[in-house]
């Protein structure tokens, strides 16, 4: 289908769904459901809470279509309230962070920035790997590398600052690929 023929539908679609047509909510819901999971399910890493996560998201994306101003996408702007709903439901679990001062006295110029290619690994164990991650760690690493977040817009969405969110996204490339060492997944 040609982009803009979808850009269009989807402009379309969203002017029904402030008029409140089910239909066009339903036919939305079906072309972003997918992505928006595997969003959520990055961020929360358990299936469950990442289905809840998406049913709040769309639910308030419904409710508050008004809101939607067509600066960005509708993808763009339905994501922002599906991180933001997964980061809620993981500060609910009472998530924390690493601070820089507590892990091997560590500054953050001592870290030594891993290489994920020195172990070969496919996409689904590296995914495997990352759901044993701790909570923070899984957290800044699936903005960053799979959202496409700056570590400046980490810390804004987070309430961390920039140097905690780079600490944790190196301790936590660092610490997976540790993982996949020990599980010898490579």
């Amino acid at each position: 289908m040609n982009q803009y023929l979808t850009k269009d539908r989807t402009s379309q679609l969203v002017e029904l769904c402030r008029l409140g047509n089910n239909k066009a909510q339903y036919e939305l819901y079906n072309m972003y459901v997918k992505a928006m999971f595997n969003t959520a399910l990055r961020i929360v890493s358990l299936r469950e809470e990442a289905e809840d996560v998406i049913q709040e998201s769309f639910l308030d994306g419904f409710l508050k279509i008004d809101m939607f101003r067509g600066e960005s996408t509708f993808g763009a702007w339905l994501k922002s309230i599906v991180v933001n709903k997964a980061i809620a439901k993981l500060r609910a679990q009472k998530m924390f962070f690493e601070e820089i001062d507590n892990v091997n006295g560590g500054d953050i110029e001592d870290i030594e920035e891993p290489d994920f290619e020195e172990t070969n690994d496919s996409v689904s164990k590296i995914k495997d790997a990352l759901n044993i991650l701790p909570n923070g760690f899984r957290l800044v690493l699936s903005l960053y590398l799979f959202e496409g977040y700056d570590h400046q817009e980490i810390g804004q969405i987070l309430g961390i600052n920039e140097v905690t969110s780079r600490s944790q996204y190196l301790r936590g490339k660092a610490k997976l690929i540790e993982i996949l060492k020990e599980k010898q997944w490579h």
